[in-house]
């Protein structure tokens, strides 16, 4: 399935996130650590949603999303880094 991401940020975080009716289902938030790069710093995905590739989704979104910014990403959280070492054409971001 196909989920909608939706955006927020300030001057220093942000998270890229699915809704459902008002209801943040899955997000993954980050800090801007300088002009160069955001640090992922954290995944959640509800029940509802956990094995339905949600997830994954919000992790390809963080990729393109540093790619058209032309910045890179650090992944702290532990299941982005998971997901990025299984999807080698993703290294140019990290």
């Amino acid at each position: 399935m196909e989920y909608n991401i939706l955006e927020k940020a300030s001057e220093t975080k942000g998270s890229f996130y699915i809704e459902d009716n008002g209801q943040v289902m899955a997000e993954m938030t980050y800090s801007i650590a300088g002009p160069e790069r955001i640090i992922i710093d954290h995944t959640e995905v509800s029940e509802a949603l956990r094995g339905k590739g949600a997830g994954v989704q919000l992790v390809a979104y963080a990729v393109e999303f540093v790619r058209q910014k032309d910045i890179k990403m650090l992944p702290l959280c532990p299941f982005a880094k998971a997901t990025l070492l299984r999807h080698p054409e993703w290294k140019d971001v990290w």
